[in-house]
């Protein structure tokens, strides 16, 4: 007997947006019965993973923070894989946007003009955007599978950070840490508030927002995206350029990430470390597939993922346990999403086909 999936014939809209709560909920049920194999309880647990964290005022704007970078490099990708565009080196330009905005940070210290800011920021996104642009340059030309490519440069983003942090960019009086410098105050992002550390990159994640959701939803420019990705031949048919989009496309989203690594190094950590990012490019593809591509769905699963950062954090430090479980809790929730939409767009049947083998012996026996 075989296993065979049909596409059903209706798809449902409210199941569709319904399997990410689903999901979230099968991982709760899988991570309690985790944590009883490691001896803890289960209730207790998931309180301190994700309850404690965001007691109070300080935790929230935590939250915020670790939700920012996840946010913008989601929003991008979004744009991408609307057009069906896989693009997995969301981590690679959200490095590359914080080492080409701290480049430029070490070398105007001094610089107390707003102008240093802006210098900073353009510098990073643009960054970005070019290392995503390379991805798009291999395909267009030679038809390189955008997967393989992007997820490589992720590499060779993470050991051009770490050279530079290593060797040029190294502060001098840093006792031989492999950090920079750190960044002028008129390099550094603004605070929303006193006694936090939620920084005005809150207000370039909103307009980012806004902006991909008016270019998605209200654009002729969104309608080329998704045509793209509904069907390429289609695209091609009606006049709508396939190069051209792909190389918008994928620019919006290495910029999107760039931004949100100079924003890293420009908020809350104010030079650059080897330690930018703990993997938030890798957590945006699943926050994309757990908003379905949406903005505001975007937005609460940002919330979500960022509150597993923090609740990680909380649970290594608090009740001893393994500093993987992040990541073990994304893995989960982005295969069980996967298995809710498999099983709502298609429905399994089994095939017999020893009954027809049998069948056929029997009749040639006959004859």
């Amino acid at each position: 007997m075989l296993l065979s999936l049909e596409p059903r014939g209706q798809q449902s809209r409210l199941m569709l947006w319904c399997s990410p709560l689903l999901a979230a909920l099968l991982t709760l049920v899988c991570g309690s019965l985790l944590f009883i194999a490691l001896g803890h309880e289960p209730l207790p647990t998931l309180h301190t993973l994700l309850i404690e964290p965001i007691s109070d005022l300080y935790g929230v704007s935590e939250l915020l923070v670790k939700a920012l970078p996840i946010l913008m490099c989601a929003l991008g990708l979004a744009v991408v894989y609307q057009a069906r565009i896989w693009n997995i080196g969301a981590e690679g330009q959200l490095l590359i946007g914080a080492l080409g905005g701290s480049a430029l940070a070490v070398n105007i210290i001094g610089m107390d003009s707003r102008w240093a800011l802006v210098m900073v920021l353009v510098a990073g996104t643009l960054a970005g955007a070019a290392w995503a642009g390379l991805t798009a340059w291999l395909r267009t030309h030679f038809n390189a599978n955008e997967i393989l490519t992007s997820i490589m440069l992720n590499y060779i983003a993470l050991n051009l950070l770490l050279y530079f942090v290593h060797g040029p960019l190294r502060d001098p009086a840093g006792f031989n840490f492999p950090q920079s410098a750190m960044f002028g105050d008129a390099s550094r992002l603004p605070l929303v508030f006193e006694g936090g550390r939620l920084h005005a990159g809150l207000y370039f994640a909103l307009l980012a927002l806004v902006a991909v959701w008016v270019l998605l939803q209200k654009s002729f420019v969104g309608f080329q995206i998704k045509v793209l990705g509904l069907d390429q031949r289609a695209a091609g048919f009606v006049g709508f350029r396939e190069k051209r989009l792909v190389w918008l496309a994928l620019l919006i989203s290495g910029a999107l990430a760039g931004l949100a690594g100079v924003c890293e190094v420009t908020g809350p950590i104010g030079q650059l470390v080897p330690q930018v990012s703990p993997g938030y490019g890798y957590a945006a593809i699943t926050v994309a597939f757990l908003g379905r591509l949406n903005p505001i769905g975007i937005v609460f699963s940002s919330l979500l993922m960022a509150l597993l950062y923090l609740g990680g954090e909380n649970a290594q430090m608090a009740m001893n346990l393994p500093q993987a479980i992040t990541q073990l809790f994304q893995g989960m929730m982005l295969f069980f999403l996967l298995a809710c939409d498999v099983l709502i767009l298609y429905r399994p049947r089994l095939k017999l086909r020893w009954a027809r083998r049998t069948t056929a012996v029997a009749t040639a026996g006959a004859l």
